[in-house]
C-alpha cells in the first residue's frame, strides 16, 4: 500500500511540475518576449524585433536603394528624435552592439526617406526591381511651379512623392527639387481622382500636407515650414491679374524682395514676410498686384546700426524713418519703378508682440499688437523665406476676420483691428523720429 502511495505521489509531482513548466513557457512566450523583444535583439541578435513588419520593409528598401545607387537620406521625425535622444549612447557604444531595430522597429505606419531628384538616374528600373521584391508603389506627380508663366512648359508635371508598401508598412519617399534660390523644395501631396484613398492611411503622413523649403547646404538640422498653404479651391476666388501693369509690378516686387533678402542675409539679420506681403503668400500664394510695396518684419533685437547704409549701398535709398530703436522704429526704402520696401521692427512684451507706427503730420504714435509667434520656413516667388508659423492669427491681428476679401483701396479712417494709441512724440523730438526724404 505504501508502495502504491509513493508511485501516486511521484506521478502527481511529475504532472504538477510539467504543468508548471508549460505555464512558464506560455507566460514567457506571450508576455515577457513581447515586452523584452527589443532588448533581446540588442544583446543576442535574436529574431525577435528584427522580424518586425517595420524593420523588414525598411531593410528591403535600404537594400534596394543601395544596390541601385540611389542616394536617399532619413527624414523620419520619430526615428530621428529617438536617435537624437540616444545619441551619446550610440556614439559611445561599440559598433554592432546596438541594433538598428532599436529605432526602426518602433510601431508606426510609415518610414520617411528623401532624395534629391536630380541624383536619381534610373527611376523606371528602380520601380521594376521594387515590385519584384514585393513592394506596391504609388507615384504622385504635380505641376512644376518653377515653370509657371512659361506657356509651353507650365503644365509639365514632376514627381513629388513615392509611397512603396510592403505588407502592413509603407516607405514614404519625399522628392526634393533644387530651386534657383539655392535651396531644396518638396511639394504638396495632392491625391488625384484615380488614386485609391485606402492604399495607405494618407492622413498619417508626416510630410506632404504642406510644401517645404530646406537649406541645401546640409540636411541635418534643417528648418521646414509646417504652414497651411491655401488649396486651389480656396484660391479660386483670387484669379491672377495678368494685366501688363500687374505683371510688371510683380516682377519689380520680386526683384526688390530678392535684393532685400540678399542685403539682410549678408548682415546676418533674420526677417520674415509681414503685412500685405505675408497676406499675399497666405491668401493667394503670390504677390498682391495692387499692394504697391514689399513688407518685411524684423525683431528689434536683430537691428544693426549699419542696416540703413547697407541698403543704400545696395541701391535702395532711405525714403523715411519713423521712431527710435528703443520705440516704434520703422524704415522705408525706395526701390525701382516706384515700388517701396517697408521694414517693421517688432518688440516683445510678456504676453504679446507689437510694432509701432507714427503719423507724420501730427506725431501721433500707435501700437499694432500681435499675439506671440514663431518663425517657419516657406517658399515664395522662388525664394526660401520665413513667415510667422501662426500665420492665420498674425494675419487676423493685422486685417481682421475679413482678410479673405480683397481691398484695393484701404480706408485709413478705419483703423486696423490691432491698433491702439501710444501717445505722441514731443515736438522737440520730431526731427529725430520723423525723417522724410
Amino acid at each position: 500500500m505504501s508502495r502504491i502511495n509513493k508511485n501516486v505521489v511521484l506521478a502527481l509531482l511529475t504532472l504538477t511540475s510539467s504543468a508548471f513548466l508549460l505555464f512558464q513557457l506560455y507566460y514567457y512566450k506571450h508576455y515577457l518576449s513581447t515586452r523584452n523583444g527589443a532588448g533581446l535583439s540588442k544583446s543576442k541578435g535574436s529574431r525577435i524585433g528584427f522580424d518586425s513588419t517595420q524593420w523588414r520593409a525598411v531593410k528591403k528598401f535600404i537594400m534596394l536603394t543601395s544596390n541601385q545607387n540611389v542616394p536617399v537620406f532619413l527624414i523620419d521625425p520619430l526615428i530621428l528624435e529617438l536617435i537624437n535622444k540616444n545619441f551619446e549612447q550610440v556614439k559611445n557604444t561599440s559598433q554592432g552592439s546596438i541594433s538598428q531595430c532599436t529605432f526602426f522597429c518602433v510601431p508606426r505606419d510609415f518610414t520617411a526617406f528623401a532624395l534629391q531628384y536630380h541624383l536619381w538616374k534610373n527611376e523606371e528600373g528602380w520601380f521594376r526591381i521594387a515590385e519584384n521584391m514585393g513592394f506596391q508603389c504609388l507615384k504622385i506627380e504635380s505641376k512644376d511651379p518653377r515653370l509657371d508663366g512659361i506657356d509651353s512648359l507650365s503644365g509639365t508635371e514632376i514627381p513629388l512623392h513615392y509611397i512603396c508598401k510592403l505588407a502592413a508598412h509603407a516607405i514614404h519617399l519625399v522628392v526634393f527639387h533644387e530651386r534657383s534660390g539655392n535651396y531644396l523644395w518638396h511639394g504638396h501631396l495632392r491625391l488625384k481622382e484615380h488614386i485609391d484613398r485606402k492604399f495607405v492611411p494618407f492622413r498619417k503622413l508626416q510630410f506632404g500636407r504642406y510644401p517645404g523649403a530646406f537649406d541645401s547646404s546640409g540636411i541635418i538640422g534643417m528648418s521646414h515650414c509646417t504652414q497651411k498653404i491655401p488649396s486651389n479651391l480656396e484660391m479660386a476666388q483670387y484669379l491672377d491679374d495678368n494685366t501688363v501693369e500687374a505683371m510688371a509690378f510683380r516682377k519689380s516686387a520680386k526683384e526688390l524682395l530678392q535684393l532685400a533678402a540678399k542685403t539682410l542675409n549678408k548682415l546676418g539679420v533674420p526677417f520674415w514676410l509681414s503685412s500685405g506681403t505675408c497676406l499675399g503668400w497666405y491668401r493667394q500664394c503670390n504677390i498682391i498686384p495692387y499692394s504697391k510695396d514689399v513688407d518685411l518684419g524684423i525683431f528689434i533685437q536683430d537691428y544693426k546700426s549699419d542696416i540703413i547704409l547697407a541698403f543704400q549701398d545696395a541701391g535702395l535709398p532711405l525714403k523715411h524713418k519713423f521712431g527710435k530703436v528703443e520705440d516704434s522704429l520703422e524704415l522705408s526704402f525706395q526701390g525701382k519703378d516706384d515700388v517701396k520696401l517697408d521694414i517693421f521692427f517688432f518688440y516683445e512684451e510678456t504676453d504679446h508682440m507689437w510694432n509701432g507706427g507714427t503719423q507724420a503730420k501730427t506725431g501721433k504714435k500707435f501700437k499694432y499688437l500681435f499675439p506671440k509667434f514663431t518663425l517657419c520656413w516657406t517658399e515664395f516667388v522662388d525664394m526660401k523665406v520665413h513667415v510667422p508659423c501662426e500665420t492665420l492669427e498674425y494675419i487676423e491681428a493685422n486685417y481682421g476676420k475679413t482678410w479673405k476679401i480683397p481691398v484695393k483701396t484701404w480706408d485709413w479712417k478705419r483703423s486696423p483691428p490691432n491698433v491702439q494709441p501710444n501717445g505722441i512724440w514731443p515736438i522737440s523730438e520730431w526731427d529725430e523720429v520723423i525723417q522724410l526724404y
